[in-house]
């Protein structure tokens, strides 16, 4: 990327030249490879299964609580859920639960057009993938129990 380096003064290649710095992210590569054949391991579908009924799991825990506001379909989910809780903010249900050591995120997910669509300013999500259980859902809900009871609900 160098023509010459000394103390006083630095002479670049032209470019395209002169952006070649470094080494390349060798250890990504083979960290990514790893990654991808572990998934494999696994298989994609059984991965896509599983996330779908995580999702279809918290669903149906979240429709059995009065004040909760689902979005999404109630079949054929992704392994998320966004809701709402009457009354309460969404980031004020996300820092409630991160007391309770649950993550969940809130805001408007980089979806600002469907947040308007919806008359929503954001929503509280809680994810799931591969390494979560249902136990951490059933955990989930529990917490979601103790924000509403925090919030006079």
């Amino acid at each position: 990327m160098i023509l010459s380096v000394d103390f006083h003064q630095t002479t670049y290649k032209r470019a395209p030249h002169k952006f070649e710095a470094g080494t390349p992210d060798i250890s990504g590569a083979i960290g990514l490879h790893a990654a991808m054949d572990y998934l494999d391991s696994i298989g994609r579908d059984n991965i896509a299964h599983h996330d779908q009924e995580l999702g279809a799991y918290a669903f149906e825990k979240l429709s059995g609580l009065k004040g909760v506001r689902l979005f999404g379909p109630n079949i054929g989910r992704a392994g998320l859920v966004s809701f709402l809780l009457d009354g309460v903010h969404a980031h004020d249900v996300v820092t409630v639960a991160d007391q309770a050591d649950v993550a969940l995120r809130g805001g408007h997910h980089c979806n600002q057009p469907l947040m308007k669509k919806l008359g929503v300013e954001s929503t509280a999500r809680a994810s799931f993938y591969l390494y979560n259980t249902t136990e951490e859902i059933d955990r989930f809900i529990e917490a979601v129990r103790d924000i509403q009871k925090f919030f006079g609900q």
